[in-house]
């Protein structure tokens, strides 16, 4: 509304001016002069339009857009290096500050906490539970943004930490496994190992009867041709002994 009333009051002297030179009413205006308040009005309106739209820029980049990180203001940059961190650990003591929102990714979280006597709201980022960046505002809209904002960062830098807690269990599982599966092949092992020696000690026990067997059985065909050639005699004998003797 200023910068339209301006525009217009120097129109209007601009006009009163030439009007002045036309009716004869006053002093007559050269034309350098006329020609150079025309361009004062025309140099003063442009101004205030590049000013008005200077403003509404500013106003639309005030507004951050869907899905954008939302960056601090230079208020609540100063307000963060001041000490809010201390300040929300001395507060977080008592008993009158409220945790609206929290959210852990690893070790990293957010949170947004509300202290009511105040109608204050504070945004921290943390790590472990040790505060690392905390907004104080009393903004809701704000408080919500920022609260999204710390969220989505704690996404991003527990990425690589969850990736690491990943694969430090995956290579803690195979190494488990690599030690069950090596105690199995060593227990194989040792089986086979006692396999085969019980299988020696079969085979040479298998020779040792087989050799046994053999020898009784020389022994056996020896003994009997003893004993037939022992019965051979005795038969003999016997007719020696019974030779003349009448027969039953």
């Amino acid at each position: 509304m200023d910068y339209k009333w301006r525009v217009r009051q120097v129109a209007l002297a601009a006009l009163l001016l030439i009007g002045g030179v036309e009716t004869g009413c006053a002093q007559p205006l050269p034309d350098s002069a006329a020609a150079n308040a025309a361009a004062q009005a025309g140099s003063v309106a442009a101004q205030d339009s590049g000013a008005a739209v200077q403003q509404a820029q500013s106003a639309s980049a005030a507004q951050p857009l869907p899905g954008t990180p939302t960056a601090l203001t230079p208020a609540e940059a100063q307000q963060s290096a001041a000490g809010n961190v201390a300040e929300l650990q001395q507060m977080i003591r008592g008993s009158e500050l409220n945790e609206l929102r929290t959210t852990y990714n690893g070790t990293y979280g957010a949170s947004l906490l509300f202290y009511g006597k105040e109608m204050t709201y504070y945004v921290a980022l943390f790590q472990n539970k040790t505060f690392w960046r905390v907004i104080k505002t009393s903004d809701e809209t704000r408080a919500e943004l920022i609260y999204r904002d710390f969220v989505q960062k704690t996404l991003q830098l527990s990425d690589v930490e969850i990736r690491r807690t990943r694969l430090d269990a995956q290579k803690a599982f195979t190494t488990r496994m690599i030690a069950l599966t090596q105690d199995h092949a060593n227990r194989l092992q040792a089986d086979l190992q006692v396999a085969q020696q019980q299988q020696a000690i079969v085979a040479d026990q298998q020779k040792q009867t087989r050799d046994q067997a053999n020898a009784l059985q020389a022994e056996k065909a020896a003994a009997q041709d003893q004993l037939r050639a022992v019965q051979r005699q005795v038969r003999d004998l016997q007719r020696q002994v019974e030779g003349g003797l009448p027969v039953h």
